[in-house]
């Protein structure tokens, strides 16, 4: 069990006093062949830490975590990551509901898991109904550390709440990573899979006041496509990207204003520090705000999304 601070949640502290490991093996030698099954045995009102120990193998099935089952863990080795994928799509599901792994609950916790929608890769046929999500994380204080996650547009749904990304690959087209959640990335990688133009974020924050946004610190971005950073989805929208390194795929003007007007006064688009072929600033649109030291701090660290008060090391199994 990992130290237990005082500053944490008094219901985490608690949670965390009592560990129960449910093994999920798809030969049969596990507790359960399916992770929903597995999931399905979570009491609701859980109040213990539940670590689903998910084997190797990909498990083709749609899963949700209720919001009635927080503290569980979704856990996997290092060595043979498990795979959780689906096909579903925007135009079966409608958007956020295509996703492979739905979590609601709170305190979620993913450790070396690859969430996967194996739905084709749109051919620009279709006008809408292609989205594809990997992952809609929806619940507040949520951790993933060493995960994957793997479609194309859509790919991960960052919805509502506080989340931490540490080391993860997240790979799209576009938008693929999009949602109004409060959300530090450390240390991950960002591919783009893109043919042509393609966008990596669309965070969704609609007034001034909302606290949500995106900050990708010590993060890389690769691939293919002519990528912009973000686009414009709401009017409000937050994105920080600091200490990262962009590759050649990333569109001199950085970020696009389609779609809506008076950006310079709405977005805020910020970038600090980075580095490589893709983050000269001189040619970025009008309205990028390329931070100062003060004005980058409030994102920089794990205070931006309140980490002492919920975030824990993760498990070893």
């Amino acid at each position: 069990m990992p130290s237990i601070d005082a500053a944490l949640d008094p219901a985490l502290v608690a949670a965390e006093k009592s560990v129960k490991v449910i093994k999920v093996r798809k030969d049969g030698s596990g507790d359960f062949k399916t992770v929903t099954d597995a999931v399905n045995s979570v009491p609701s009102g859980n109040t213990k830490r539940t670590i689903i120990y998910i084997g190797p193998g990909e498990y083709k099935e749609k899963v949700t975590v209720q919001l009635s089952k927080p503290f569980v863990t979704f856990y996997g080795s290092s060595s043979n990551m498990p795979i959780l994928s689906y096909d579903g799509t925007a135009f079966k599901y409608g958007t956020v509901n295509s996703a492979s792994v739905i979590v609601e609950s709170d305190y979620f916790m993913a450790v070396n898991i690859i969430f996967k929608n194996s739905a084709p890769k749109p051919d620009g046929r279709k006008l809408n109904g292609e989205q594809a999500v990997a992952m809609r994380i929806s619940g507040n204080k949520a951790a993933f550390y060493y995960c994957k996650f793997l479609g194309y547009q859509d790919t991960l749904c960052d919805d509502k709440g506080n989340h931490f990304f540490q080391n993860c690959y997240i790979e799209g087209t576009v938008d693929f990573i999009f949602g109004d959640g409060r959300s530090l990335y450390l240390g991950s990688e960002l591919h783009s899979v893109a043919e042509g133009e393609s966008a990596i974020t669309a965070q969704g924050r609609e007034q001034a006041g909302d606290d949500s946004g995106f900050a990708f610190v010590h993060c890389k971005i690769t691939g293919t496509g002519n990528t912009y950073l973000g686009r414009a989805w709401k009017e409000r929208a937050k994105v920080v990207f600091a200490y990262t390194y962009m590759g050649t795929l990333v569109k001199p003007e950085g970020w696009s204003d389609k779609g809506f007007t008076s950006r310079d006064k709405t977005v805020f688009y910020g970038e600090y520090q980075c580095t490589g072929p893709g983050a000269s600033t001189s040619k970025r649109a009008k309205y990028t705000k390329i931070l100062s030291d003060g004005e980058a701090k409030p994102y920089l660290d794990k205070s931006y999304i309140n980490a002492a008060t919920w975030l824990l090391p993760h498990p070893m199994l």
